[in-house]
Order: C-alpha cells, then sequence, then structure tokens
C-alpha cells in the first residue's frame, strides 16, 4: 500500500509542476497507444495515442510558461526592492 494517494501527492505540488508531471504521464501514455496501435494495426488507437502524446506536450509547455511568469513576477518584486532601497 502507498505511503499517499496520487491525488495527496499532487496537492503537494504547485501547479507548474502538477502540469509538467501530467503532461509527462500523457506523452509517455500517448507513445505506448502509438506502439500498440502498429503492432495491431489499430490506426484508432494509433491516433488517439498521438493525441495523447500532443496533449501532454502542451500540458509540459503549460507548465514551463507558468515557471517562467512566476520568475519574471519574482524578478519584478526583487527590482521593486531594490529600487525602494535606493530611493530616499
Amino acid at each position: 500500500m502507498p505511503l499517499f494517494k496520487e491525488k495527496e501527492i499532487l496537492a503537494m505540488t504547485d501547479s507548474s509542476t502538477r502540469d509538467r508531471a501530467e503532461g509527462m504521464f500523457d506523452e509517455g501514455k500517448g507513445k505506448v497507444k502509438q506502439g500498440v496501435g502498429d503492432l495491431t494495426g489499430n490506426e484508432q488507437m494509433k491516433g488517439e495515442g498521438m493525441m495523447d502524446e500532443m496533449k501532454g506536450k502542451g500540458e509540459q509547455a503549460w507548465g514551463d510558461i507558468k515557471d517562467a511568469a512566476g520568475d519574471l513576477k519574482d524578478d519584478a518584486g526583487r527590482m521593486k526592492d531594490d529600487i525602494d532601497r535606493k530611493t530616499p
């Protein structure tokens, strides 16, 4: 029995990390579906796999964008603090 349930683990992470983790899962799931679709000749499964993989890449990109926005916000806050300290 695992120490934490999947939902509890996701709740412990920030949203950008969660987006990237879900994206990696969906991308991997998509690759597996594509492989099974190739092996069995099932074009529908192969197509679903391609969609899952694309969805996963998009989720990972969204997580990266959230991180970059947070970094910009942090940088702006530090710059404001520096200006406030230097202004009499």
